[in-house]
């Protein structure tokens, strides 16, 4: 069966990912990885924890070790792997060659997937990887299926991992200088500034006369020029799997909320499952994946190649939206919640859980029910373990209230987003 592969931004969201889903996660310390706000959530002790906890519950840790060092950080990153090494991860992620090298030499017990910065998109460029001695490759995303079918056909005992879902970028995965040239901020070394999301002001000038036009743009069309719409393949998971190509599915998302890594996990876990029990429906799964906040969808182009695709961009802008808002989640012993919004007496929410609820509760506190096949909470009393009670609270309220029963551990409670 194909691996689901979620981000683990930091322990919370580890345990959140493979609570819905996940079959192994990926995440980094420090600025060794490609998303230095994700990797300093994350310290060494915390990471270990993590590493412990998947392995508890029969599950993967991939380390992520993929940015591009200068020469002033090759011991860095050396003594970076040997402490990593040390937790026992299931694997590292590395982008160039010397790393490999470099981690071969320092871990050698430790497996080593390619990062898709390394841009591998041909038979020769995996063999070369292969015989280096790395054993799973990330797969450019501009990569298509007839492609990866072929470097398995080549290649059968190398592992392909792919990106299913989440953030595109305007270049080659990473591969761009446009944060370094207006803000100083490295993409290649974990620090873009997603430069490419901002709007831009076009200009043209008269190289005789000096003279410069500011070019107007058309109504509604925007400019943000360089915007891509984010990667979402939920529709074609059937195709990929068919093609016996694909040996991982992976979400994109360290930096990306809660809410987002449980949605995502739970959709494409549900994707991969009734593929193999005969079940695949493509709406269910764009439902839920559509609640989350995004810039719009694209397929991407592992079935299309780009000169073949129209509507991969989202001009108009860079705000991302989604059809609900977050509420609450509900904490780790699945006793409380916390507000991650307002929340009032009497409110309705929709419950959304790595598992499915069981039975009805009404009670002093509340009510949980079912209702047009899907459940439900109204909180009729806000009420701390401590006996302080509320009769309104605010996602700065960092009080853990009571439910009217124990609900599964990071279950989220939600609202729909009006119009």
């Amino acid at each position: 069966m194909v691996e689901l592969l979620s981000p683990a931004g930091n322990l919370e969201k580890l345990k959140i990912a493979l609570a819905y889903g996940a079959d192994a996660v990926y995440g980094g310390v420090s600025h060794f990885s490609l998303r230095i706000r994700s990797g300093k959530e994350f310290t060494y002790e915390s990471f270990e924890e993590g590493v412990e906890y998947a392995h508890s519950l029969g599950k993967k840790v991939y380390v992520t070790i993929n940015g591009f060092p200068f020469n002033s950080q090759l011991e860095l990153y050396r003594s970076h792997m040997e402490r990593m090494a040390r937790m026992g991860p299931d694997a590292f992620i590395v982008s160039t060659p010397g790393l490999v090298k470099m981690a071969r030499e320092t871990a050698p017990e430790i497996p080593l997937h390619l990062s898709t910065q390394a841009n591998v998109m041909n038979v020769l460029d995996a063999r070369f990887y292969y015989e280096l001695g790395v054993r799973r490759i990330i797969a450019a995303r501009e990569i298509s299926l007839k492609d990866l079918e072929a470097i398995k056909r080549e290649l059968p005992d190398l592992e392909l991992e792919i990106f299913v879902h989440g953030s595109m970028c305007f270049a080659y995965s990473g591969r761009c200088l446009i944060s370094a040239v207006q803000s100083g901020r490295v993409p290649n070394r974990g620090s873009c500034a997603n430069d490419c999301r901002f709007p831009y002001v076009l200009y043209a000038e008269n190289p005789e006369t000096g003279v410069t036009f500011r070019l107007e743009e058309e109504e509604g069309l925007g400019t943000y020029i360089m915007n891509a719409k984010d990667m979402n393949l939920a529709s074609h998971i059937d195709e990929i799997l068919e093609s016996g190509a694909v040996d991982s599915l992976k979400i994109e998302g360290r930096t990306k909320s809660p809410y987002y890594v449980a949605v995502t996990a739970s959709a494409y876990r549900r994707a991969i499952d009734d593929f193999y029990t005969g079940r695949f429906d493509a709406s269910k799964y764009q439902e839920e994946l559509h609640t989350t906040k995004h810039r719009g969808f694209t397929d991407a182009y592992l079935l299309h190649r780009p000169f073949e695709k129209e509507g991969t961009q989202s001009l108009e802008s860079s705000i991302s939206e989604g059809t609900y808002q977050v509420a609450a989640l509900v904490d780790e012993k699945g006793l409380a919640f916390y507000a991650k919004d307002r929340i009032e007496e009497g409110d309705e929410m929709e419950i959304l859980s790595p598992r499915p609820i069981e039975e009805s509760v009404d009670n002093e506190r509340g009510e949980i029910y079912p209702k047009e096949g899907r459940w439900y909470i109204r909180m009729r009393m806000l009420e701390t373990p401590g006996g302080r009670r509320f009769q309104t609270i605010h996602s700065g309220n960092e009080n853990p209230i009571l439910l009217p029963a124990a609900l599964p551990p990071f279950t989220f409670l939600r609202r729909k987003i009006d119009g």
